[in-house]
């Protein structure tokens, strides 16, 4: 600053002054008189120095910051702790959200990484909708609720207490997405279920397949001695009989496949080549009722670990559903196949149809072995695509369409 350099430099010449009168008084020391005339001409410029230094000392006193104050020992702990305790909360393994206010005018907030990712873009497809949920829940509450993703449908577990800060009443809320846990244990349920009963009821149906057989050959045997017409009315039965235990048999062994479907053996595969193989097993067919089905990749050299044959299959299920839906709609109906790279470094394939789509009230069941809104339908197909998605480590959600149509969603 200006005022210390001149403080500096008055203290420089003081000291030069001084310096110059002792020098002098040396010189005349054989006149006692001009040496004591020398000392006292030094006295003001001593106190001229005394100055300049008591205020140079004092301007930097001021210009210079306090020392910061030493916490003592047990609050530098505390501080410590609290500290620490933040860390794991922000890298929780769940998401915390903070809740002040009532249901109507809660203000809800992400307390930690795992909260502000879901509901960052790419995740929560409406904010909003899972904040009146949490906010709806009560102190105490445990409950399910389901929110819309990009990927679909979640379900999430959340869980509500309350707490005082500062003061002021809050609730917090811990929400942990289930709908992957969930999927893979209703998997695991209906594939046990699907294998005992297609167990028992081969088992009974293989002895009333082979009687049927056997009484329909001793029938003809004896056709001679029975009248005409209880001779044709038990070969008319017996046949019955044998084709509907031969069709109930073909129908059990589509559902035996679901609990039987060999661990896949992932590899890693081109998705723009893997798309080529099932447009040439699916094109043709389209193209014969005079639709289309479209094929894109972004960026091009994608690629994707996974058993190339059980994506195949499920892919080639999800467009066989497409073609049935679109059967109705003019030129043939029109179906897309896009996979491209996501948030979070997901790949992500849609599969996406101009048909009629599926009713909102029956998207939660299309999933389900047996359930089918078809005349001739097994209820085996999505099925299947659910349990090979899942083998390779996927999953598949029914996603509410952009327009019209169906959409679903497979992410690795």
């Amino acid at each position: 600053m200006a005022s210390e350099a001149r403080l500096k430099g008055g203290a420089l010449l003081a000291v030069a002054g001084i310096a110059l009168l002792a020098y002098g008084a040396a010189l005349l020391r054989e006149s006692p008189r001009l040496a004591v005339l020398c000392g006292l001409a030094a006295l003001p410029l001593l106190g001229a120095l005394w100055s300049c230094l008591e205020r140079l000392t004092r301007v930097r006193h001021i210009a210079a910051p306090p020392a910061p104050a030493t916490l003592p020992i047990e609050q530098q702990a505390l501080v410590g702790n609290a500290l620490a305790l933040e860390a794991r909360l922000e890298h929780a393994p769940i998401a915390l959200f903070g809740i002040e206010g009532g249901e109507l005018d809660a203000r809800v907030s992400a307390l930690n990484a795992r909260a502000r990712k879901l509901v960052a873009p790419g995740r929560a497809s409406d904010p909003a909708q899972l904040y009146r949920a949490l906010a709806a829940q009560s102190d105490g509450a445990r409950a399910l609720i389901h929110f819309e993703t990009e990927r679909g449908a979640e379900r999430g577990l959340v869980a509500v207490s309350m707490l005082t800060l500062q003061g002021r009443a809050q609730r917090l809320a811990a929400l942990m997405p289930v709908e992957s846990e969930l999927e893979a244990e209703a998997l695991n349920a209906w594939r046990q279920l699907v294998h005992v009963l297609t167990h028992e009821i081969m088992n009974s149906l293989t002895p009333v397949a082979s009687l049927s057989r056997t009484a329909r050959d001793l029938l003809d045997e004896l056709r001679g001695d029975l009248p005409a017409d209880a001779g044709n009315d038990l070969a008319t039965a017996l046949d019955a009989i044998g084709r509907r235990a031969a069709s109930l048999a073909d129908f059990v062994a589509s559902y035996r496949s679901l609990s039987n479907v060999p661990p896949a053996r992932p590899e890693r595969i081109r998705v723009d080549a893997l798309f080529e193989r099932v447009a040439a097993l699916v094109g043709p067919l389209w193209r014969a009722r005079g639709g289309a089905v479209g094929f894109e990749v972004e960026p091009a050299s994608l690629e994707l670990i996974a058993d190339p044959g059980q994506l195949e299959q499920a892919l080639i299920n999800l467009l066989k559903n497409a073609f049935e839906a679109t059967g109705a709609q003019p030129g043939g109906g029109r179906a897309w196949v896009g996979a491209r790279l996501v948030r979070g470094g997901r790949l992500r394939i849609e599969v996406c149809d101009d048909g009629p789509g599926v009713a909102p009230e029956l998207a939660a069941q299309i999933f389900t072995p047996f359930f089918t809104t078809k005349k001739q339908g097994g209820g085996i197909g999505l099925a299947m695509v659910r349990h090979l998605v899942h083998e390779n480590g996927g999953t598949v959600r029914y996603a509410r369409p952009v327009g019209t149509g169906a959409r679903f969603i497979v992410t690795f």
